[in-house]
């Protein structure tokens, strides 16, 4: 069973660990942060108390970072992809929100196709000159009530 609890600062590690486990093994994303610059960026997060934490059998599996309308950040472990995690966590977050946005790459499908069948509306698209890792983007909202 999928348990969520809020961050606390002893998960910046392994939320740190997750953010490199995903730029280590995504093809087309570029590694611009050290492991320790993942983990210091995890820490500020959790600080800031963005961070809903999941676990399955005590291991933190993901995490999703959310500064209240904005959905900064959603991780899965690459293991436990497709058991239910991220969406668990999503609908945890909708429950909590009128309303949701983000931003992920064009090159990222898969997070593309999780988001609108999770009744995301594609909003504006980017060249991506103005994201730190040079790709273009997509920008989507979640509204309750909309299909």
């Amino acid at each position: 069973m999928i348990e969520l609890r809020k961050g606390r600062s002893t998960d910046a590690g392994k939320v740190g660990a997750i953010l490199s486990e995903f730029v280590a093994t995504t093809e087309w994303m570029p590694k611009l942060h050290t492991g320790a610059e993942d983990v210091a960026h995890a820490g500020v997060m959790i600080s800031r108390g963005w961070v809903t934490i999941a676990q399955f059998e005590g291991a933190v599996v993901g995490f999703a970072a959310c500064n209240q309308n904005d959905l900064d950040a959603l991780y899965v472990t690459q293991a436990q992809r497709g058991q239910g995690i991220g969406s668990a966590l999503l609908e945890h977050l909708k429950t909590t929100r009128p309303f949701l946005e983000l931003w992920t790459f064009q090159a990222n499908e898969r997070a593309r196709d999780f988001y609108l069948r999770h009744g995301f509306c594609e909003v504006a698209r980017t060249d991506g000159k103005s994201t730190d890792e040079g790709l273009p983007d997509v920008h989507y909202a979640w509204k309750r009530g909309t299909a």
